[in-house]
């Protein structure tokens, strides 16, 4: 997607060790007109999919899987990491590794809003290793919901996360692919 490719380009910092800040436009002031856009063409990918719903990790996934699931017509759910009062006592949760953050987190959803009836889309910001997005699969799958589809705005595919999860044997899908981050680059695959 050209415009989310641009505003990369434009905005966004490669800080080494495969880190990309895009923080002034996705995941700490979010641009609206771009997230709309995104979730515009991550529905259209996934729109043969039948996702019943959108689900993601906050707080970074939940503006692209917000409009995503807006334009799909199914309510989004995001995996919380921490767990408020209001949140039952019997949960599915989940470990998974951090980059940015640098430790495991933890990721929860409420049974009150994953079943297994579900046909489940994943959405996030990013797709790098794979570990976020492979323990969204873990919190549908101990629901025993199904995964449908696997999409992200910015994949960063020198990392191999779309290997591990194309076992899956679902739709993966992103709009930004980076195949170099090396010596301060930021250069896309074709």
């Amino acid at each position: 997607m050209d415009e989310l490719k641009l505003r990369i380009l434009t905005d966004g910092k490669n800080l080494g060790d495969g880190i990309l800040k895009v923080d002034g436009f996705v995941n700490h002031q979010v641009d609206p007109v771009l997230m709309e856009a995104c979730g515009r063409e991550l529905a259209s990918r996934f729109a043969r999919v039948g996702a019943t719903k959108v689900l993601t990790a906050e707080i970074s996934g939940i503006a692209p899987a917000l409009t995503t699931s807006m334009h799909l017509g199914v309510p989004v759910v995001y995996a919380r990491k921490h767990k408020p009062i209001t949140m039952p006592d019997q949960i599915f949760l989940t470990l998974t590794p951090s980059h940015t953050k640098g430790r495991m987190v933890e990721l929860m959803v409420s049974p009150e809003f994953l079943s297994s009836e579900e046909k489940v889309l994943i959405i996030d910001d990013f797709l790098a290793t794979g570990q976020t997005i492979m323990g969204l699969v873990r919190l549908a799958e101990a629901a025993g919901a199904t995964v449908v589809g696997i999409g992200a705005l910015i994949e960063k595919r020198f990392e191999g996360g779309r290997d591990m999860l194309s076992d899956l044997g679902v739709q993966i899908e992103s709009l930004a692919v980076i195949s170099d981050m090396s010596n301060g680059k930021i250069v896309f695959a074709d």
